[in-house]
């Protein structure tokens, strides 16, 4: 088991409210990302954190740190900020198609597994905003056409209900595989945010195995959330038992890819913060790896949830 951290998180974040922490420049929140124990591996943002490949690799390398992703920001720019993907412009489109393929050209040059892009300007806000049809056909064609480019490094979507569009036109994870099974393309894979997730009432662990059945890649953010709000919450303070059943089967399906925390200190310590994530994540993962899982195979097939319930209450929560 591997865990990386988006390293946004390790520079100054903020809300409508108020600003948490200092500015930090990509080197500083290496050198955090490198202090905490149990992480190893990054997400950069795309093209606002990634700057000179060569300089980057080499504090990568003297760090020892590895990347988890590369993730591509397609919102920031004001040209994006009301869509990208989904827009009738055909030259904003085609713009949006660049970044992703410049962020896939980075990716190849530092040696990263995969792009991930989370397209949350896309959607609509009002009704009778937006044609529905010709924004799916446009969000499809556009991510299909970044797709093609380098196939050798993959494509994922990370879908969200909402924000910063009210309502997202990648919004639930069976959104992201009709919009995949549509591209065809098997270089593509779903970026599966257990916060978003839950958001979306949606159950973390059914929606990881709908896309590992569907064929396409998976990658897995960890946080978690009041399932009202994305609040990017330390993983397992809210929604343990589903973060257990996740995780359960992420190790069924052999799941070698990093758990990338997509959570935000805010008022915390930086560090102190991550370092406990990471130790939960860590502990959770060794008692669930303990368990015989044919136990409650077994019991699913006789469907026998109480019996689920007594082994459950002995074996994960240990009562």
């Amino acid at each position: 088991m591997k865990q990386g951290i988006i390293i946004g998180f390790l520079g100054q974040t903020q809300d409508r409210f108020s600003a948490y922490h200092s500015p930090t420049d990509t080197h500083e929140k290496l050198k955090f990302a490198a202090a905490v124990e149990g992480f190893s591996g990054v997400e950069m943002i795309f093209p606002y954190e990634t700057g000179d490949s060569d300089e980057t690799m080499g504090w990568m390398k003297d760090l020892n740190l590895e990347f988890a992703a590369i993730n591509v920001n397609i919102k920031k720019e004001d040209i994006f900020v009301p869509g990208a993907l989904s827009r009738p412009s055909k030259e904003i489109r085609d713009k949006a198609v660049q970044y992703i393929k410049d962020a896939k050209d980075y990716a190849e040059k530092v040696g990263a597994p995969l792009v991930t892009c989370c397209p949350l300007a896309d959607g609509y806000d009002n009704l009778f905003q937006v044609n529905y049809s010709k924004a799916w056909r446009y969000t499809v064609d556009t991510f299909g056409e970044a797709a093609e480019y380098k196939p050798e490094i993959p494509l994922y979507v990370e879908p969200k209900f909402n924000e910063t569009r009210v309502h997202c036109t990648i919004d639930t994870t069976a959104a992201a595989l009709l919009m995949l099974k549509e591209i065809n393309n098997p270089a593509t894979g779903v970026t599966l945010d257990f916060g978003h997730s839950m958001y979306a009432s949606e159950n973390p662990a059914r929606s990881l195995m709908m896309i590992a059945d569907s064929g396409f890649g998976y990658y897995i953010h960890t946080n978690d959330n009041d399932a009202r709000h994305d609040w990017d919450l330390s993983s397992g303070t809210r929604h343990f038992l589903h973060y257990a059943e996740m995780l359960f089967y992420a190790q069924e399906l052999g799941y070698d890819k990093f758990l990338t925390t997509d959570a935000s200190p805010r008022i915390f310590d930086r560090v102190g913060y991550f370092k406990r994530h990471t130790e939960f994540t860590s502990a959770l993962w060794d008692l669930l790896s303990k368990l015989d899982r044919n136990e409650f195979f077994d019991l699913m097939d006789k469907e026998d949830a109480l019996g689920l319930l007594d082994l459950v209450k002995e074996k994960i929560y240990r009562l």
